[in-house]
C-alpha cells in the first residue's frame, strides 16, 4: 500500500514527430525531458527510465468520433466505459445522465468507502457550483463534491494550502476578481501540491488550461501552456515524497498537433515515483479506463 497523486492534464495526447505540429518538440521542458529521457511521439510513444515511464492510452474506446472531455474525465476518474454508458463521445462538460455515475463510482469515493484519506487540491469558490449554469461542470468537482472535498478555497490560495487550476492564480485574479492573492511561481505552485499530497493516500489535482491552448493558441500558446506545466513538474519532483506515485493522465488529445482540434491520437499516461517504478505492472494499462482502478490497487482501496 502507498500513496497517490492523480494529476489530470486535459487534452495532452502523444502527438507526431514534427517539430512544426507538436510542441512538445519546440517547447522547453527540461522536467519531463529528464524523469523520460526523452519525449513521446508517436513514432517512439513510451519512453522510460528507471523513475518514469510513459504508457499511451487509448482514449476512443473502440467509438468512432473524437474522444471528448466530459465522457472522457468520467471514464478516467471512475474506470468506466462512460462512452458506451453514454452513447457516444460528449463534452466538454459531464453529461447529467452521468452524473450519479460519476458520484457513485470515481476514484475518490472508492478511495473513502474503502478507509482511504483523500484530497482534492484544487481552489474553487465557496458555495461552487451553486450560482453558475449547473451543466457546465467538469468531472473533477463534481468527484471532489461526491465525498466532501471540494473545500478549498480562496484562503486556502492565500496560504499555500490549494493550488489554482491554472497554477499559477492568474484566472483567480482577472475573473474573480481576488486580486489580493500573491503572485505564485510555477515551482511553488508544485511545491505546494507535494505538500498536500503528503497528508493524503490519494490525491486529485486538475488542469485545464493545456486544452484551451490547444483550441485557441496555436503553437505559441500551446508552447507556452506546456513550460508552465514543466515549471510546475520541477516543483513538485523537488518537493514530493518519493515513495509517491505521482500519475499524469489526460482524457483526449488536442494540444499535442496543433493543426487541428480534438485527435483521436492515444493520450499521455505518464507514471514517476522517485524510489523508482520497480516490478508496477505498466504493461496491464492500454485505456483512459484502466487508470482508476490502477491507482485503487497502489494504494491498497481495492485488489488486483
Amino acid at each position: 500500500m502507498g500513496r497517490a497523486l492523480l494529476i489530470f492534464l486535459d487534452g495532452v495526447g502523444i502527438g507526431p514527430d514534427d517539430p512544426a505540429r507538436n510542441p512538445f518538440l519546440t517547447a522547453r521542458l527540461p522536467t519531463l525531458r529528464s524523469l523520460l529521457g526523452r519525449l513521446p511521439t508517436l513514432r517512439d510513444p513510451a519512453p522510460s527510465t528507471r523513475v518514469a515511464a510513459v504508457v499511451p492510452l487509448d482514449a476512443t474506446l473502440g467509438v468512432p468520433g473524437r474522444p471528448q472531455s466530459g465522457t472522457g474525465q468520467t471514464t478516467l476518474l471512475t474506470g468506466l466505459d462512460a462512452v458506451r454508458e453514454f452513447g457516444r463521445h460528449f463534452g466538454p462538460w459531464t453529461p447529467v445522465k452521468l452524473r450519479p455515475v460519476l458520484a457513485a463510482h470515481n476514484l475518490l469515493r472508492t478511495a473513502v468507502d474503502h478507509g482511504r484519506t483523500v484530497a482534492f487540491a484544487n481552489a474553487y469558490p465557496e458555495g461552487y457550483p451553486t450560482g453558475i449554469k449547473t451543466r457546465l461542470v467538469a468531472a473533477p468537482p463534481l468527484a471532489a463534491l461526491s465525498v466532501d472535498a471540494l473545500d478549498r478555497h480562496v484562503g486556502h490560495l492565500e496560504r499555500g494550502e490549494a493550488v489554482a487550476s491554472d497554477i499559477v492564480n492568474d484566472g483567480w485574479k482577472t475573473h474573480l476578481g481576488a486580486r489580493h492573492l500573491p503572485d505564485i511561481t510555477p515551482e511553488e505552485a508544485g511545491r505546494n501540491l507535494a505538500a498536500i499530497s503528503a497528508r493524503a493516500d490519494l490525491t486529485l489535482f486538475a488542469h485545464y488550461a493545456t486544452d484551451h491552448a490547444g483550441h485557441h493558441g496555436g503553437m505559441p500558446r500551446a508552447v507556452r501552456a506546456l513550460e508552465r506545466v514543466d515549471r510546475f513538474l520541477s516543483g513538485l519532483v523537488a518537493a514530493l515524497d518519493p515513495g509517491t506515485l505521482v500519475v499524469i493522465a489526460s482524457d483526449h488529445g488536442n494540444i499535442e498537433d496543433t493543426t487541428g482540434k480534438h485527435t483521436r491520437n492515444p493520450v499521455m499516461g505518464a507514471f514517476a515515483r522517485g524510489a523508482g517504478l520497480g516490478t508496477l505492472p505498466l504493461e496491464r494499462l492500454r485505456t483512459i479506463q484502466d487508470v482508476a482502478p490502477f491507482i485503487l490497487e497502489r494504494i491498497g482501496a481495492i485488489r488486483g
